[in-house]
């Protein structure tokens, strides 16, 4: 090929590259369908207190840490990953994709969970925050889904990609937080199979109750933050209750939470990405197990881990951090192989799989 075809090809490539981008961005809200949430005010959502959602200096301090931490922040080997298999139509599981996707399982009524299946937590996937392991299962291999739950629009919890596929091979209503249905529908999502909630706010899908609960945290795709809003959530169906953090510091809500919503069978609640630069928008691993102890949980599944590196910490210091504060506080744990499917009721042994996979031993704490 010539000089001149070569030229032609890649400015088509960047062309495609940079239309990919703009499209992953997504849409924006339309402020007059926010106007009556309590959480909205003066075009922005918020917090119910004042939040450190990122302080002067701390994205320049948290790539210090990481640039200057000895600690490994990826695995040395090959994260070992389990199959699909045969979907129960009884009982409550649960299977962990990796970060926080997850697939909760009662009694046959399936929920996909912040569902993200592309190589990168980025508007490009040329750029930004890479996989450290494939996703053990194909978009294609999931059961028959009720509802796809979202709990905020940030890259590695709302991926373009992903949500297209779903779009095209699933018939689930995609239940969200108020606003990040602008994104859906700018990516072809039908008006129909959208459910917007504000904080305790409830759907009925199919036999499922999903409720929409605090967090604190905040959202943006681009350079414009909090147009859409942040949730936890809480999943019900018949007596089997599931409660799922999102992204989030640590605050009140969880008590209330535990106190209005509790106890839950399985708890799903974020315990990486954390660093002392941004205190309030993600937990510490003791923060998780407070947190699973507030909200008043059976089975305490740590989630926001081992897939991206997000934060300055050890690739396995989350996990390690949460078996010890659990220990202290008896809280029972299971940590899930990506792919691999937990009965709740009956929840294997804990076989520590992730620390032959770190320099130092015991995830190098």
């Amino acid at each position: 090929m010539s000089a001149v075809g070569l030229a032609l090809v890649g400015t088509a490539t960047l062309a495609v590259a940079v239309k990919d981008v703009y499209r992953a961005l997504g849409g924006r809200p339309d402020p007059h369908t926010l106007w009556s949430s309590p959480q909205y005010q003066g075009g922005s959502f918020h917090n119910p207190r004042p939040v450190r959602w990122l302080p002067r200096g701390s994205v320049r301090n948290a790539m210090r840490e990481m640039v200057r931490a000895g600690r490994p922040r990826k695995p040395r080997g090959t994260v070992p990953l389990v199959g699909p298999a045969p979907a129960p139509t009884e009982g409550l599981h649960v299977t962990w994709f990796g970060h926080a996707s997850s697939l909760v399982e009662l009694d046959g009524a399936r929920v996909l969970i912040d569902p993200m299946w592309s190589k990168r937590a980025s508007p490009s996937q040329w750029v930004g925050p890479r996989r450290l392991h494939p996703v053990p299962h194909r978009l294609v291999d999931l059961p028959r889904l009720d509802a796809i739950v979202i709990s905020h629009d940030h890259y590695d919890h709302l991926d373009m990609a992903t949500v297209r596929e779903l779009v095209r091979i699933q018939p689930a209503p995609f239940v969200v937080p108020l606003g990040v249905g602008a994104h859906l529908r700018a990516w072809g999502v039908p008006k129909a199979r959208i459910v917007e909630l504000d904080w305790y706010e409830q759907a009925q899908v199919s036999s499922l109750r999903i409720t929409a609960t605090p967090a604190q945290h905040f959202s943006g795709r681009a350079f414009t933050r909090n147009t859409t809003l942040w949730a936890s959530w809480v999943l019900e169906r018949k007596r089997r209750r599931v409660f799922y953090s999102g992204d989030t510091g640590y605050c009140d809500a969880f008590a209330d939470i535990g106190r209005d919503y509790g106890p839950f069978d399985l708890t799903l609640i974020q315990i990486g990405a954390y660093a002392t630069s941004w205190p309030d928008i993600h937990m510490t691993p003791e923060e998780g197990v407070a947190t699973h102890l507030d909200v008043r949980g059976g089975l305490f599944v740590p989630v926001h881990w081992g897939t991206f590196v997000l934060a300055p910490h050890g690739w396995a210091e989350p996990v390690e951090r949460v078996l010890r504060a659990a220990g202290e506080q008896g809280v029972r744990v299971a940590v899930p192989r990506p792919g691999q499917r937990i009965d709740v009721s009956a929840p294997p042994e804990l076989v520590p799989w992730w620390r032959p996979l770190v320099r130092g031993g015991a995830g190098s704490l």
